[in-house]
């Protein structure tokens, strides 16, 4: 038994509720994008050093 005061929503309802939650957070979402290509970038780049630097020694 559903006692909850809201009827359950019809398939496009749900594509729009779903496209409103996406909206809401997608600059959050591209900020942990940013963040993590950053991080990426960064350890390639200190990986990369590390290995010049065998190469070297």
């Amino acid at each position: 038994m559903n006692r909850s005061p809201h009827t359950p929503r019809t398939g496009r309802e749900r594509l729009i509720a779903a496209g409103k939650w996406i909206a809401r957070r997608r600059r959050t979402a591209l900020a942990h994008l940013l963040r993590g290509a950053c991080y990426g970038a960064g350890t390639g780049a200190v990986g990369l050093i590390f290995v010049w630097m065998e190469h070297q020694l």
